[in-house]
């Protein structure tokens, strides 16, 4: 039951937009009219075709819900939407031709006709769009022309931006080859310098311990020497000085014996 009223309060929203737009389109015929200028004439049929476009498809969603509710509506219902519909395809028709009509008088040659159809029970008649041409032969040729010569433009920007992303892809290519090289020698460097620092702080450390010893062996170096100074100092001061042995060169001067007179 939820759902039968929503299908109809669908098809009531569907059914109001077609009848906005089918005032909307009778409006727009009579503006047309009024209109002198062709150009003008020309936007303002434009304009009325977008909406019958729009109206073409809000018909074929209308009848796609009555098709839906079908199962679910008495048979007079669905005879009463089926007749609401073909009122609807016929009064659209009636814009098409009358739209035909403008055109074939402001000397457009190229014609856009919508045929809906009459039966209900033929959706490919109700589908049908039919696309119409009165265009000379020669005024064909040269929109052909045109279309080409167009085409061919577009093909040789195609080919141009293809070209010069080919070029940038190179190009990025060469610059990630030249960075991931100078990666490398950097990496490389950086090893060297690594290996430099090592050799030179074990340089250093060898440096460091033979300054120790060096000042290790002046150390005592000094030690002796003050040692041999001293000695001397106290065998000078003290030479009977039975505990400290003589040293060469450096023996007591021997004593002169006295004469007596």
């Amino acid at each position: 039951m939820a759902s039968d009223l929503r299908m109809n309060a669908e098809m009531e929203e569907t059914d109001g937009e077609i009848q906005d737009i089918l005032r909307a389109l009778a409006n727009g015929f009579q503006k047309v009219d009024k209109i002198k200028e062709p150009n003008r004439q020309s936007k303002q049929l434009e304009e009325l075709t977008g909406k019958m476009r729009e109206c073409k498809r809000l018909i074929k969603e209308f009848d796609r819900e009555i098709k839906e509710a079908e199962s679910s509506n008495p048979p007079e219902v669905n005879k009463q939407l089926n007749d609401r519909k073909q009122s609807m395809i016929k009064e659209l028709n009636s814009y098409v031709a009358l739209r035909k009509t403008y055109m074939s008088s402001l000397g457009n040659k190229r014609i856009e006709l919508f045929d809906l159809g009459g039966g209900s029970g033929d959706p490919t008649t109700e589908e049908n769009v039919q696309l119409a041409s009165t265009m000379s032969n020669q005024e064909l040729i040269t929109a052909g022309t045109k279309t080409m010569e167009e085409t061919d433009q577009a093909i040789e920007r195609s080919k141009a931006v293809v070209e010069q992303t080919i070029e940038v892809g190179t190009q990025t290519a060469a610059n990630l080859k030249g960075q991931t090289e100078q990666m490398g020698r950097i990496v490389n460097d950086l090893d060297t310098v690594q290996f430099t620092i090592k050799k030179a702080t074990q340089l250093v450390k060898e440096i460091g311990r033979q300054v120790a010893t060096d000042k290790c062996i002046m150390f005592f170096l000094f030690l002796v020497v003050c040692g041999v100074i001293a000695i001397i100092i106290v065998k000078i001061v003290n030479p009977h000085n039975k505990n400290i042995r003589d040293i060469p060169g450096l023996a007591p001067p021997a004593q002169t014996s006295r004469k007596l007179l």
